[in-house]
């Protein structure tokens, strides 16, 4: 069993298996025909029975292929389309105008496809074993795209620390909290929440980074040291 709190070395891999199975499986869709796991699997050129860790039913893989890819292709194309530069918040906001209304309007196939990833995790706890990846990611991957600008520069362990808060305001879960546990019915009155919490966990995450980032002075301190060193060595001056 892997040991918590560190990265698991075959996590590319696994992300790749995940994603050929997809590929395949819309490949087959595009042909007319709705695939199997197995069918995916031969086509992918994986074992069946790694592909059915990723994908136990024929439901949880056109769940992945036949609707949620199609329900987020206006996310993809305005990323797609997102010019270079540009205020981090104006970016962040485009991002969520395009998914926001999608998460809220798909809301049946996004819980059904929540209740399929818990499912095989619960399998995958009961057996002893380590889940497979069980979703694309995307949300990391949107906010990659969206804020490229800003996250070029941040440190490393800022920018990881901002983009999972500022997953909490995208996906089917957050919909979930929206709905079932604050209960507001009112789908604009919970868009309108989610994107308050999202403008100030970004700019949360830009305030902290103003005050950790190093300040021109200290930056230039080992230049500064190496100066001096050289004046002593060089003596005094006559």
């Amino acid at each position: 069993m892997k040991v918590a709190g560190r990265p698991d070395p075959r996590a590319n891999q696994k992300e790749r298996t995940r994603a050929a199975l997809v590929a395949a499986a819309a490949e087959l869709l595009r042909r007319g025909t709705p695939p199997t796991v197995a069918e995916a699997a031969e086509a992918a050129r994986v074992s069946r029975a790694t592909a059915y860790r990723y994908f136990p039913t024929q439901e949880a893989l056109l769940l992945e292929v036949a609707e949620l890819a199609p329900a987020v292709a206006p996310v993809e194309a305005m990323l797609a389309a997102l010019p270079p530069g540009g205020d981090p918040e104006d970016r962040l906001r485009r991002l969520l105008d395009a998914f926001h209304p999608v998460m809220f309007a798909e809301q049946v196939p996004m819980r059904t496809a929540l209740r399929v990833y818990l499912d095989t995790w619960l399998q995958s706890r009961r057996a002893g074993e380590d889940a497979p990846p069980l979703r694309e990611g995307r949300r990391r991957r949107w906010l990659d795209l969206a804020l490229e600008p800003l996250r070029r520069e941040m440190p490393e362990r800022d920018w990881r620390r901002l983009r999972a808060a500022l997953s909490l305001t995208l996906g089917i879960e957050a919909v979930v909290v929206m709905k079932d546990v604050c209960r507001i019915e009112d789908d604009e009155e919970a868009i309108a929440v989610l994107r308050w919490a999202a403008a100030a966990l970004l700019r949360a995450g830009l305030e902290q980074a103003r005050r950790t980032a190093p300040s021109p002075r200290a930056a230039d301190e080992p230049g500064r040291a190496a100066r001096r060193m050289r004046g002593a060595r060089r003596g005094p001056q006559p």
